[in-house]
């Protein structure tokens, strides 16, 4: 397990932004995306992958008594916020991998990356296109940030890392001002095909967010997708069938040589 470094910086005047730096492994760069619980959602793939990638764990604005962006603000806003992250940091050849509502934003980062920062996607239950026939069931509603039903989400004393919504009432208000009251896109799954980056959708076969067949369209919108469902697992497969979405991921990151024949 790695110590990760936390340190704030500025991208614009009035664009600070929290990172969670795990590893300093030799192969490429990693940057999370966490849905609607926050960053800690995302700490045991940050862990896992850090013994092989620098890894780059951001805080939503808006999650975590963090500013939100300068409203009014979009996810095509906040993907755009991470372009610039990676041309400030000079990394090139990128992986983004995206949880939930941290995956609609990395396929918003692969259609506006001019600067071909990013070298491939994974998308893991991701919340973002309208498919026909399958509505995303939010997690938690929308209430008031100042009621009662705020305060608790999803009810109980889960943590941020296990409750699938948002972790705060924060967090929350701010998902849905990036989002909007649908949660989706209706012109996301068309302009999927303008994607050039190699893309893995994961997939918890239990979810009842978004369904399978959610993510079987969004992965076909895309030209290079390839859907892995996981067993077992429901929205947040790392926390459900861990080593299963590991190694998912890892052998669409580090593929095994192809041995080589004369």
């Amino acid at each position: 397990m790695t110590t990760p470094t936390t340190r704030p910086l500025l991208l614009r005047p009035g664009l600070p932004l929290t990172v969670r730096e795990h590893g300093h492994g030799h192969g490429a760069s990693v940057l999370l995306l966490h849905g609607g619980p926050g960053p800690d959602s995302l700490t045991p793939l940050a862990e896992h992958l850090a013994t092989r990638h620098r890894v780059l764990l951001p805080t939503h604005p808006g999650w975590d008594d963090t500013p939100r962006l300068p409203a009014p603000t979009s996810v095509a806003d906040l993907a755009e916020a991470y372009l610039e992250l990676l041309q400030q940091l000079d990394l090139p050849a990128v992986t983004v991998v995206g949880s939930s509502f941290g995956g609609w934003v990395a396929a918003e980062m692969a259609l506006r990356d001019t600067g071909r920062h990013l070298d491939r996607l994974v998308l893991m239950n991701a919340i973002g296109p309208a498919v026909p026939g399958h509505p995303v069931r939010a997690p938690v509603p929308r209430t008031d940030p100042g009621s009662p039903t705020a305060a608790q989400p999803t009810g109980g004393g889960q943590s941020g890392a296990s409750r699938p919504g948002p972790s705060s009432p924060a967090g929350l208000a701010a998902m849905y001002e990036y989002t909007g009251p649908l949660l989706q896109d209706a012109g996301l799954l068309d302009r999927l095909k303008a994607a050039a980056q190699p893309v893995l959708v994961v997939w918890g076969e239990d979810d009842t967010v978004v369904s399978p067949d959610f993510g079987r369209a969004y992965a076909a919108a895309f030209p290079d997708a390839h859907f892995k469902p996981i067993a077992g697992a429901s929205h947040l497969p790392i926390r459900e069938q861990p080593a299963a979405t590991f190694a998912a991921i890892d052998a669409f990151l580090d593929p095994p040589a192809t041995p080589h024949t004369a």
